[in-house]
């Protein structure tokens, strides 16, 4: 076997070479995906876009582009809109003989709604607003009129200001408001100032009524995050009064909501109170009353997105459970739910419903590939899309959910990635992943991105697991607030059980086990590095907590963390939120550490990466601090993205395969693979 072109211009030190017919590092950057689908009125074709990378050493700098597709029921795909280009929010005209989208096409300075004929032709600007982007829109059922939410623009002046100097900023206020704007589609044209409905919060979100006379509106306090998270509510305007005629009492974290066809009933997404750390309580509210209900009481899951069918009452949606999902629907009046697709078939999401009800669009992921279009029509699920042909040339490794109960009887589930060519009776070595939130949970489908090596690690001989420890999602309220008031206690005592039970399992050696993980993952794996250092022989953090004394003064959601997570202030026990902090426990860490971080994060401030770096490194030890400039809480673009996945497989094969003591190097030469792509080109365009 022959090392990859990767190796060889890089310098990336290992013990592992390939074969062709394994997915590699190279392969990650080029993985393309489905982001949304979208079914026709008529239920004959799927509008999709498709998340397609940048290549790498060629494109500027930036996110991925989102091309546009159409694909008929029998898997025939017609390309729309291709190349550099961004195209989000897909919806399908009344009559069906439109697409209608967001981007920015040739000079635009905003983001415009446009709209393509299905039937061919050129993209055409339906709607732009003078000063400013259009944040989302939604299409009228009754094809006449459509709803705006846009943020103001900048005056003049503000700009001018700017440019002199005066750019003060008083924090967390003067934020601007997202508006509504309601206009008939005939009034659509270009630089349109529309007046704004007199709705004096936030607007976040709107869904049509099925007669057009009336929006649901989803309001927050303000633009901040934590007011979102926090403190949405949604209502019921009527538009023919200009008025709020409803709004619906909810506590606690909010998702979707929906009116059924006939007006009657608002589905909604919810939290059982403002404890719950997740919205996945699914509510049925009477649209006269407002009285809102659980629809699925005692629900041992959560229900991650819903739509009613076009004609009578029912309710489709899709539950996560453990590690896998199901699409169910129900009706009114009952808590009995029929399954359309049970689980095991592949992780859906995005339903999109015909006007029939008979045919259901949807995404799905599974551990053969990433998201792509499925169509469900009387029982039968079929996959119309192929983003990565190439992947059918790729052996995968075996993947499996794993389940065992805790010593205290709380049950424990995962993915495991076996190691490829997996040979029974022999230990390899092992990275743990682990998901963050905590109001999260990882699903045994695609388990393979630039920070989650999955498949990418499996071909170089480790197996990989992906923890669901105490306080994940889909096994019910009850169980997601197992981790509150106990940061870092119980829920990462299951990562030393989960890697017990693999060694136990004759799978993994005891010695050669690393872990990563990226915001509480990142958490983790810095507890894992210095509380836990003797069971972790090598750590990865990614925009982690290192100490939640200042993470909760320099986070942008300090209200969800009180009211979701450690159900207390700091100066409620300082020294609890000290000792909960991996800081605390540098001293004893003997676990190599390698911290990433974006250098704008919001969410879980760059510092708390310095202070643990700093404190591991005045004592000496193996410790390296990477920031990223321009990413926050997650890298966006490809280039930052390529470069972590670089520096997270060099970091566990230099510890867990080639057993090195020392750090690897700490630089990645980027100039000799810029080269080596830039000749080869040269070479392509002489042929």
């Amino acid at each position: 076997m022959k090392q990859t072109l990767l190796a060889l211009t890089l310098g990336l030190t290992s013990t592992c070479t390939f074969a062709q017919d394994r997915l590699s590092i190279d392969d990650i950057p080029t993985i393309q995906s489905v982001i949304q689908s979208s079914i026709s009125p008529n239920g004959k074709w799927v509008a999709f876009t498709r998340s397609v990378p940048r290549a790498l050493y060629v494109d500027d700098n930036g996110n991925n582009y989102a091309e546009l597709y159409l694909v008929d029921d029998k898997g025939v795909e017609r390309p729309y809109i291709t190349g550099k280009v961004n195209i989000s929010q897909l919806q399908w005209s009344a009559d069906g003989t439109h697409i209608y989208f967001l981007a920015k096409l040739g000079d635009d300075m905003y983001t415009n709604l446009y709209r393509i004929p299905v039937d061919g032709g050129q993209a055409q600007l339906a709607l732009s607003l003078k000063d400013r982007s259009i944040g989302s829109y939604q299409l009228a059922p009754n094809g006449k009129q459509l709803a705006l939410l846009a943020k103001p623009g900048a005056d003049k002046s503000e700009k001018e200001l700017k440019k002199l100097g005066f750019m003060a900023e008083v924090y967390e206020l003067g934020l601007k408001s997202q508006q509504l704007f309601v206009l008939g589609l005939d009034q659509a044209g270009k630089d349109l100032t529309p007046q704004a409905l007199d709705i004096k919060d936030y607007v976040s979100d709107v869904n049509w009524a099925s007669d057009s006379a009336s929006l649901l509106i989803k309001t927050q306090p303000s633009a901040l995050i934590d007011d979102k998270y926090m403190k949405s509510q949604w209502h019921l305007f009527d538009l023919n009064k200009q008025q709020v005629r409803l709004s619906l009492a909810t506590e606690g974290k909010l998702d979707e909501a929906e009116l059924s066809a006939d007006g009657r009933y608002i589905a909604i997404i919810g939290a059982e109170d403002k404890h719950d750390p997740a919205a996945g309580r699914l509510y049925l509210a009477d649209a006269d009353s407002g009285e809102v209900k659980d629809w699925l009481p005692g629900f041992k899951g959560h229900i991650s997105e819903f739509q009613w069918s076009a004609k009578g009452h029912e309710l489709n949606f899709i539950a996560e459970v453990g590690t896998q999902n199901f699409i169910a629907s129900l009706k009114p009046g009952s808590s009995k739910y029929k399954k359309l697709v049970k689980e095991g078939q592949f992780i859906a999401s995005g339903l999109s419903i015909d006007d029939s009800g008979k045919r259901i669009a949807l995404r799905a992921h599974s551990a053969a590939h990433p998201n792509e279009v499925f169509m469900l029509q009387s029982g039968n699920v079929r996959r119309l899309s192929d983003s990565n042909p190439w992947l059918s040339n790729k052996r995968l490794a075996k993947q499996e959910t794993i389940r065992f109960k805790a010593e205290d009887g709380v049950e424990l589930d995962g993915v495991l990635i076996y190691p490829l060519d997996y040979q029974a009776g022999q230990r390899y070595p092992l990275i743990m992943s682990v998901h963050g939130g905590p109001e999260s949970h990882d699903k045994d489908g695609w388990l393979t991105n630039y920070s989650r090596p999955g498949q990418m690690a499996a071909a170089r001989g480790y197996a990989v697991f992906y923890p669901n420890y105490r306080g994940s999602t889909g096994k019910g309220v009850a169980y997601s607030k197992l981790g509150q008031n106990d940061y870092a206690g119980e829920e990462f005592n299951d990562l030393v059980r989960f890697k017990q039970h693999l060694v136990n399992m004759g799978l993994v050696d005891s010695k050669r086990v690393g872990i990563t993980g990226g915001s509480y993952g990142g958490y983790a794996s810095a507890w894992a590095a210095t509380k836990l250092t003797e069971h972790f022989a090598t750590s990865v953090m990614f925009v982690g907590v290192t100490n939640q004394l200042s993470k909760f003064g320099t986070t942008d959601i300090s209200n969800e963390m009180h009211l979701v997570h450690a159900r207390s202030y700091p100066w409620d026990k300082w020294q609890y939120y000290l000792e909960r902090s991996p800081i605390y426990w540098a001293g004893q860490s003997k676990t190599p550490l390698l911290i990433m971080h974006g250098k704008d994060d919001p969410r879980v401030h760059p510092a708390q990466s310095m202070e643990l770096y700093r404190y591991m490194k005045v004592q000496g030890k193996d410790v390296r601090l990477v920031y990223y400039p321009g990413e926050g809480h997650g890298n966006r673009k490809v280039a930052a993205q390529y470069d972590y996945s670089l520096r997270l497989m060099r970091w566990m094969d230099n510890y867990l395969i080639a057993g090195n003591t020392n750090m690897p190097d700490y630089e990645i030469d980027h100039a000799a693979r810029l080269k080596a792509v830039k000749d080869q080109r040269k070479s392509s365009d002489k042929m």
